[in-house]
């Protein structure tokens, strides 16, 4: 199953962006990065069987586990590509939200899109390692 971030905004050569190449290289499972600009720019068309999954800030708290068993779902459910929308600074109206499989936040506070992407990276890293039973997570 493919794992695609279409984010909003330029990375760049940034600190967060060597965060995402550090998680991104380790990843076994196929990963496809898209940027867009902060307004415009067109969507990669959505195929059919394509999860949609939007960081936004009204979205479910997952621990790591439950992430890991969401993505288990959907490959095992035989979908082609868990898509993970992260939008500009000020995130998704209610009329995309409602277009997502799932929301999900990375706790209660405001984070900067660039560190989310940063962040949404390692939590990739992290889910398939437990599915692949790799000792890289290590519960409570």
């Amino acid at each position: 199953m493919l794992l695609h971030i279409v984010a909003r905004g330029r990375i760049g050569r940034s600190p967060e962006a060597e965060l995402l190449d550090r998680y991104v290289k380790r990843l076994s499972w196929p990963f496809k990065h898209t940027e867009l600009p902060d307004t415009g720019g067109k969507m990669p068309a959505r195929e059919p069987g394509t999860v949609l999954v939007m960081l936004d800030e009204k979205g479910e708290q997952l621990t790591s586990m439950q992430f890991a068993k969401k993505l288990e779902g959907w490959r095992d459910q035989g979908r082609r590509e868990t898509r993970f929308l992260i939008g500009a600074a000020d995130g998704f109206d209610d009329s995309h939200r409602a277009e997502a499989d799932l929301l999900i936040a990375f706790g209660r506070a405001t984070w900067p899109h660039l560190m989310a992407r940063a962040m949404l990276a390692e939590q990739l890293w992290r889910a398939t390692s437990i599915l692949a039973n790799h000792p890289y997570h290590r519960e409570g």
